[in-house]
């Protein structure tokens, strides 16, 4: 029997599979604290929001910080903002990287989308 993963605000039916579900162990470099990692989520469920942020962190007086841009992933029913996506995914591409050395931020990344498992009402 598949788990229904359904939001805690309006308790609307999100849709997501177990079959989209990334190993607990996987290792993403944004990380995968208190959250689900899925590779494919519903689009007719949620409403996306681009959000570019700079986080000031000064070394000299000409650096200005760390800019970081994600999308916010929103419950379409009741707008209650239930995770994020990351371009932090598996390799698009079978390429050994630059210079040998592994995948790296020049090679293209699958999207992950990273649900808050406080925003999750799970039941099997």
């Amino acid at each position: 029997m598949a788990s229904i993963y359904s939001c805690t605000e309006c308790g609307t039916n999100l849709n997501l599979s177990s079959s989209h579900l990334y190993p607990s162990d996987f290792y993403f470099e944004a990380g995968n604290k208190g959250t689900l990692s899925f590779s494919w989520v519903d689009s007719s469920k949620f409403r996306f929001e681009k959000e570019d942020k700079i986080r000031p962190f000064f070394e000299t007086l000409n650096y200005w910080g760390i800019q970081r841009k994600r999308t916010k992933i929103i419950c379409n029913s009741c707008g209650r903002v239930v995770g994020h996506v990351y371009d932090d995914g598996p390799p698009m591409t079978d390429s050994p990287g630059q210079f040998h050395m592994g995948p790296s931020q020049v090679i293209p990344r699958a999207p992950r989308y990273r649900i808050k498992t406080k925003a999750l009402q799970i039941t099997s």
